[in-house]
């Protein structure tokens, strides 16, 4: 089965250290979910100054673990920039929900 995030990504970040490429899922796995919750609570609550920050906060760490869902990041943080109503991200912000809750499981299943 294909994983939601990539080792590949992972492994050129940490030098093969699996001992850092642990450190670095803990520390992804303790300030993603929260940050997720925000950046979900900020766009429905139509806060788009809190949902850019939260979004733009999360990317480069989404980028490190080569998670696919920089279209969406993106199409959150260009929304934030505008007066559309949050109906037209919450696709992108579903998708974004349900690929990061299956990386959480994978990297407590690889790294805990």
């Amino acid at each position: 089965m294909d994983k939601h995030y990539s080792m590949e990504s992972l492994n050129e970040i940490a030098g093969d250290d699996l001992e850092f490429m642990t450190i670095v899922a803990k520390t992804f796995l303790e300030e993603i979910p929260p940050d997720l919750r925000s950046m979900a609570e900020a766009v429905e609550n139509d806060n788009k100054e809190l949902a850019y920050q939260f979004a733009h906060k999360m990317k480069p760490n989404l980028e490190m673990f080569g998670i696919k869902v920089k279209k969406d990041i993106t199409a959150i943080e260009a929304w934030t920039k505008t007066s559309k109503s949050k109906a037209t991200i919450m696709e992108h912000l579903d998708t974004i929900t349900v690929v990061l809750e299956e990386v959480f499981k994978e990297l407590k299943a690889d790294f805990l």
